[in-house]
């Protein structure tokens, strides 16, 4: 169970992941993101902080796999404490997507954070 949810885990993640990298290109996605302040394409810092949400995802996809017994084993114990910090983001992901003004944000990202939130608790419980 806890290996299908870190599969899953990535699977989503990697969407979200292709989302920010978009949006780091250029492309018109504003309506997505941040309550919808921007549509169409973000501004320079946006687009900058975008590859920065990269970098951070990445590093709780290693966090999740290593706390689902997929990589990393000798870094399990770390990962024990290391996943709550996931779930963390996730909780205040959630909360932020699903109560943004932007009806598109709600729709999309809204129900993907919940997702990654719930897989991370099953992940961190399991």
């Amino acid at each position: 169970m806890l290996i299908l949810a870190g599969y899953t885990f990535l699977l989503f993640s990697l969407f979200v992941a292709i989302f920010q990298l978009a949006l780091a290109f250029g492309a018109p996605l504003g309506d997505y993101t941040l309550g919808g302040k921007y549509p169409g394409k973000v501004p320079s810092k946006i687009r900058l902080a975008a590859l920065l949400q990269i970098l951070i995802l990445a590093l709780f996809v290693v966090i999740v796999l290593t706390r689902s017994g997929i990589i990393l084993e000798q870094f399990f114990r770390v990962s024990r404490i290391a996943i709550w910090f996931v779930a963390g983001f996730f909780i205040l992901g959630s909360f932020v997507n699903l109560t943004s003004p932007s009806l598109k944000e709600k729709r999309l990202m809204g129900p993907i954070n919940v997702l990654l939130l719930l897989l991370s608790i099953v992940i961190a419980i399991g």
